[in-house]
Order: structure tokens, then C-alpha cells, then sequence
């Protein structure tokens, strides 16, 4: 018998990048992604990025070569997402950079160009007047730290710097319910523990987008679509269960189901050098709710 955890994924912004990582244009795509939720999931387990699907050999362990890790077993639960409110598309003009600003006492302790080029206007300046000094056309606000090629100091490896400009999607007020479907109950009510309870920072597919209230709603016996219709709809931006349009949910499926469709978002490592995907197969359906399906409570919005 299968057991299905459902998390709730809700906040004033969500942005679940399939395609985009640092390029101009960033997308979000319409709902979770798999990688994204496991990602998630592990960060609030605590579990390191370099942890493998398997267990390694390793001499004097109890656990045997090849048996799935923890996030080997969260990689292989089933994925399905529940549209309740799916939310606008929002587009954020951004730019980061360029421009000038004043100088600061770590600028002159760790650029010695820097402090050469302001050295004769901070000595003779009045004493009150420092933090205000500016070099034209140097950019006074490196990230990129680069080694002096005479002294090997760490230095601004950009003393000019145009501004980057990029176009950002987010999803506005939507709430989706995720299902992560496993034959362990125990193992997904950890998960779930977690989730409420995690050991590092969670957020909707970028930093800037943290969840709101509730993520764990509870674990059900029984398969996602089954599940998913066994539960009412969450409350939305308004404080109503009424959706503003069809309720779609999307679930994973063996390749050979009919209508079955690629998405590469099956993690195989989160290891902090480059993240590794690989396909899966889901198929969307339109959701009905049954008549007597059962309310949420306790939910903090």
C-alpha cells in the first residue's frame, strides 16, 4: 500500500525556473518542479548537496553498497502537483551593477589600487569626511574578487562594470498542493516533520520568494490522483476555497502511459558544481473534487 505526503506551496511570489539559470531572461514555469520540491525537501532534512541517489561502500557500514540514500528515496518517490489557484505571471525589470559608490574601509584593506588612486584625498580630507570618497568610472561594489597578478592579494577583478540587466517571472498569490507518493509512511512523515521543522532556509524556487504558513498538510494512504481528489481545495489569496478556473493537476507516470510527456526535472545530484536532471513522464488532468471530500484545518495561511 502507497502513502502520499501533501505539502502546501503558497506565497505572495513563486518562481520555478526550468530553463534559465543565469541567463538574461529567467522564466518560471507554470507550477513545482520535482527537482525543485526534493531540493526542498532535502535542505530541510539537512541532507549535504554532495549525497549520491546510492549508498557508497564504505568499510564497517550497515547500510549495503547500491541501497538508496535519503535523497535517493526522495528522488524516487512519485511526483504530483495540484493547481488550486495557479496564480499570475508577474515581470520584474531587473538590474544589478555599475554605478558609482563611495568607498569603504574593506575597498583600501583589500584593493591596493584602490587605496593608491584615493590615497592623497584621504590623507588631506578632513577625518569626518571619510566613507564619501568616490573614484569615477571604478566600480566601488566588486563581487568578483580575483588575485593580484605582482602581490597575489585578493583584489576587484572588475574595476568597471555595466550594469546586468535581466528579466525575471514570477508566479503572483498562487497556491499549489504537492503530493510525494512512497510505500513507507514512516519515511514521509519525517519528511514532513522536516518540512515544518527544517534545518536550512526553504524558499519557492528563488531566495527572495519564501513560503507562507503551513507546508505540511498531512500524509494519506492511497495513490496521488486519489488523494488529490479526496481534498478540498486550500484557501487562496481571497481566503476561499473557490478557484478562479479549472483545477489541473499533473502527475508522474511510467513512459508507456498514454499521453505521457517528458520533463527533465528528475534530480540525480544537487552537488554544489553543477546540479545533474534526467527525464521523467507525466500526464495532466483535470481535477474534480468529490462531494464528500474532507476539509483542511489548522492550516496558517
Amino acid at each position: 500500500m502507497t502513502h502520499v505526503l501533501l505539502i502546501r506551496l503558497a506565497g505572495p511570489l513563486q518562481s520555478w525556473g526550468v530553463a534559465s539559470r543565469f541567463a538574461a531572461r529567467r522564466d518560471s514555469h507554470s507550477r513545482p518542479a520535482k527537482s525543485a520540491v526534493i531540493g526542498m525537501c532535502a535542505a530541510a532534512l539537512g541532507l549535504p548537496r554532495s549525497m549520491g541517489l546510492e549508498e557508497p561502500e564504505q568499510p564497517g557500514s550497515t547500510r549495503r553498497r547500491g541501497e538508496p540514500t535519503i535523497l535517493g528515496e526522495l528522488a524516487r518517490s512519485l511526483f504530483g502537483v495540484r493547481a488550486d489557484h495557479a496564480g499570475v505571471p508577474v515581470r520584474d525589470y531587473h538590474t544589478v551593477g555599475a554605478g558609482s559608490f563611495p568607498l569603504r574601509p574593506r575597498d583600501l584593506i583589500l584593493d591596493h589600487r584602490r587605496a593608491a588612486a584615493v590615497a592623497a584625498e584621504v590623507d588631506t580630507g578632513p577625518s569626518d569626511r571619510f566613507g564619501h570618497h568616490t573614484l569615477a568610472g571604478w566600480y566601488g561594489s566588486p563581487k568578483k574578487i580575483a588575485a593580484d597578478p605582482v602581490s597575489g592579494v585578493p583584489v576587484s577583478g572588475e574595476l568597471t562594470r555595466s550594469a546586468l540587466i535581466t528579466e525575471r517571472w514570477y508566479l503572483a498569490d498562487a497556491t499549489f498542493v504537492v503530493g510525494l507518493q512512497h510505500e513507507d509512511e514512516g519515511f514521509l512523515r519525517s519528511v514532513g516533520r522536516a518540512l515544518e521543522h527544517p534545518r536550512r532556509l526553504l524558499w519557492l524556487g528563488r531566495k527572495s520568494c519564501p513560503p507562507s504558513g503551513t507546508l505540511t498538510l498531512g500524509t494519506f494512504p492511497g495513490d496521488l490522483d486519489t488523494v488529490f481528489r479526496a481534498r478540498r481545495l486550500l484557501p487562496g489569496p481571497d481566503g476561499t476555497g473557490q478557484s478562479k478556473s479549472r483545477v489541473w493537476a499533473w502527475f508522474q507516470v511510467p513512459p508507456s502511459e498514454p499521453g505521457a510527456t517528458p520533463v527533465h526535472d528528475q534530480p540525480v545530484s544537487f552537488d554544489a558544481m553543477g546540479p545533474e536532471h534526467t527525464t521523467r513522464w507525466e500526464v495532466r488532468r483535470r481535477i474534480t473534487i468529490s462531494l464528500d471530500a474532507a476539509e483542511w484545518e489548522d492550516i496558517i495561511p
